[in-house]
């Protein structure tokens, strides 16, 4: 069978920025941060360095959304089938018996499930009491919390992929996705990943140094790249693709927001935590391979940008190594800080509007490029206007694990 074409037909996000385009281009152009001081942490956590997180205002409609449909989902799962509903609204897909008939599947992610559901299972063994373990305690906990209840929400019985793959979850699950449509596995795929806020995660990250002490000013930091920057700031969110077979979308007149045109993903094999230049550079040749594309018909490309040291470092070396010149850059975490396992379908879903708007977001809080870092053009400013036919995502995960996808403008 020859390799089918892929299309973006729908996209929905939950994030800081907003849940919607316009909104979401308003606030990017406001150039400023959603970041926030948790002043509850000062007594829950006084030995915690950093007080920085980056909230979503999210709580699921009750009167849309019945008890019974929702009961196996906590907050991360609930997050997910939000950006999902819009997604299929936007594709013009919610509600159609179509993606019940076995052609649709579904590829999401996350880090790990529900934690409060997962507290509840973990307090047993220190208290003898199972008191608090109910019938759908491991269903919101369990780490496909997000793919299952997404499947069982919407009748869907092709096939399931989870990628609870840290960071690299969403922007995995697109790849995957396409892929099964590419292939011929399957027409439709929902894709993408979600997260719900932990501190547990801002503990991890904080013992290893890696997050932003500028409590005093939140609006400052993340400032990836920057000479003077400290670390990450976590957040939250949810971000669905609907990707669907070209001929398919076409047939059926559908909106066509982009083509998929490549993606690689590899792994470093080299430490859990710590980047690994030459590999990261190799995932996205392979995008580059997939997409049969030379580095120079790439126009933009929207970074991993965490904000550390290493990460950033490393990130633009292995782009430089591949691209060789001063290619545009910049990215979304210093606006709405890390969201981990829903990054990756955020920030594709972003790189599509922007590609579409022809104007690219800066490098919020980037005021002098540290050296140390890769000579890229860091998008400064009020963002830059930038009219091109191909876009890049990439993401990067502890596990070793690296992903870039790449999108083509539709012109018809």
């Amino acid at each position: 069978m020859q390799n089918r074409r892929v299309v973006v037909t729908g996209g929905g996000i939950i994030s800081a920025l907003g849940n919607d385009w316009p909104t979401v281009l308003k606030n990017l152009k406001a150039k400023k941060n959603f970041v926030k001081y948790m002043h509850e942490w000062d007594e829950k956590y006084p030995l915690m360095n950093t007080r920085l997180c980056c909230p979503v205002d999210f709580e699921i409609d009750k009167e849309k959304y019945s008890r019974k449909a929702i009961r196996g989902m906590g907050r991360v799962a609930q997050m997910a089938l939000v950006a999902t509903d819009t997604a299929l609204e936007d594709a013009g897909m919610l509600g159609n018996e179509e993606i019940t008939q076995g052609m649709t599947g579904i590829a999401y992610g996350s880090s790990i499930g529900s934690v409060d559901p997962l507290m509840e299972m973990y307090s047993m063994l220190v208290t003898n009491d199972t008191s608090k373990v109910g019938s759908t305690t491991y269903i919101k906990a369990m780490p496909q919390t997000c793919a299952c209840n997404l499947e069982v929400y919407y009748h869907l019985t092709g096939r399931i992929i989870t990628t609870n793959t840290a960071c690299t979850s969403g922007s995995q699950s697109i790849g995957y996705a396409y892929e099964a449509i590419k292939y011929g596995k399957q027409d439709m795929m929902i894709a993408g990943g979600a997260e719900e806020f932990c501190t547990m995660d801002t503990a991890t990250f904080d013992t290893l140094f890696s997050t932003s002490t500028k409590n005093d000013t939140p609006e400052l930091t993340p400032s990836a790249y920057d000479k003077n920057r400290d670390g990450l700031v976590l957040g939250e969110g949810a971000g669905t693709l609907f990707l669907e077979e070209y001929e398919h979308a076409k047939k059926r007149g559908a909106k066509i927001y982009a083509e998929i045109v490549g993606f690689g993903t590899t792994t470093d094999g080299t430490h859990i935590t710590s980047p690994n230049r030459p590999t990261i550079a190799h995932a996205l040749q392979l995008a580059l391979d997939d997409a049969d594309l030379s580095p120079d018909q790439i126009g933009y490309i929207n970074t991993h940008g965490t904000g550390t040291t290493a990460g950033d470092i490393t990130e633009t070396g292995a782009t430089y190594d591949v691209f060789k010149r001063a290619i545009p850059v910049s990215t979304v975490k210093n606006y709405i800080g890390h969201t981990l396992g829903a990054c990756g379908a955020i920030e594709s879903w972003l790189t599509i509007q922007m590609m579409n708007e022809g104007w690219f977001l800066p490098n919020l809080n980037l005021k002098e490029i540290d050296p140390e870092c890769a000579p890229l053009d860091y998008i400064m400013g009020d963002g830059r206007k930038i009219d091109c036919e191909y876009v890049m995502n990439n993401n990067f995960a502890f596990g070793g694990i690296n992903t870039s996808l790449i999108f083509k403008k539709i012109k018809e």
